[in-house]
């Protein structure tokens, strides 16, 4: 069988009407390779009275992979990081044993119409690197690489295939490709690591034959070359990795292989004693619930 299995995202609102569909973790699969956690924004165009600032907030054990289609955001973090980010380029955030970021609308965009479209995955650490020194690495969108095959334009944003290999670096084998595919093209997936899923972004596609609607991800059998066929112009991502070393415990923006590390991630959060972000007042209060399972 191809697809082995569908998620269905559901919706979840990050504040200020800012709406997400989120398709990991989810209660069939909690992560594909590495990857723990899948948010998908937009294409929505953004009103010009709208707050979508994220404030300061908190990760550990984790690394964010931020990449965008549309729209702008300013990144900054505890590590006294500033970078704008914008459609194409890469950008990874180690959080370690801890780090404190803000994502917030360019000021050039506040009061402008404009739109918004892209992804936040979570990549979860090995569980010997989880309390490693946080970092962070910007790859602009000149040096992802990328080539064109019959109808094909595909971009490795992390990993290798199709000869090209990324020069993002990860902790584990990760994959993570952006397709785009004209009306009527195919393209064969092979070589794809031992766990591996396919998420539409627009248009119609088929996999092996079979329709993947929107708003669905599809999780591959990997073992044999997956041929992937647009009905129209089409864009879809490919994430994927080796399997993670063992459970993950979640609880709010924390992550861990030790369920007390995610506990006292909250406690240290609630105490104020992660480093703070310069030049940043405003933070996010720990919601009101217990650690995940």
């Amino acid at each position: 069988m191809t697809i082995s299995n569908l998620l269905k995202g559901h919706e979840k609102d990050l504040g200020g009407g800012f709406v997400v569909r989120r398709y990991l973790p989810s209660a069939v699969k909690q992560a594909v390779g590495p990857f723990i956690f899948f948010d998908h924004f937009g294409p929505v165009d953004v009103p010009v009275d709208a707050d979508h600032d994220v404030r300061p907030h908190p990760h550990i054990g984790l690394a964010t992979v931020t990449y965008l289609f549309e729209g702008a955001m300013d990144h900054r973090d505890s590590l006294g990081t500033y970078q704008r980010i914008e459609p194409g380029a890469v950008n990874w955030m180690t959080a370690g044993r801890g780090i404190v970021h803000s994502e917030r609308t360019p000021k050039d965009l506040v009061g402008v119409p404009h739109r918004t479209h892209g992804l936040q995955l979570w990549a979860a650490l090995p569980a010997a690197h989880e309390e490693d020194e946080p970092g962070f690495c910007h790859t602009p969108s000149d040096a992802i690489p990328e080539l064109q095959l019959d109808g094909a334009d595909v971009r490795v944003l992390i990993g290798s295939a199709f000869g090209l290999t990324s020069p993002v670096q990860t902790y584990s084998q990760t994959l993570y490709l952006d397709v785009a595919l004209k009306a009527g093209a195919q393209l064969a997936l092979d070589g794809l690591p031992a766990e591996a899923a396919i998420y539409p972004i627009s248009g119609e596609l088929e996999v092996d034959g079979a329709a993947l609607a929107l708003h669905s991800m599809a999780l591959l059998n990997t073992a044999d070359t997956r041929q992937v066929k647009a009905g129209s112009d089409a864009r879809f991502v490919v994430i994927g990795g080796e399997p993670l070393d063992g459970h993950r415990y979640m609880y709010w923006n924390f992550v861990s292989s030790r369920k007390e590390r995610v506990v006292q991630a909250g406690e240290d959060w609630e105490a104020q004693r992660f480093p703070k972000v310069p030049g940043e007042t405003e933070w996010i209060p720990l919601p009101p619930k217990k650690p995940a399972a």
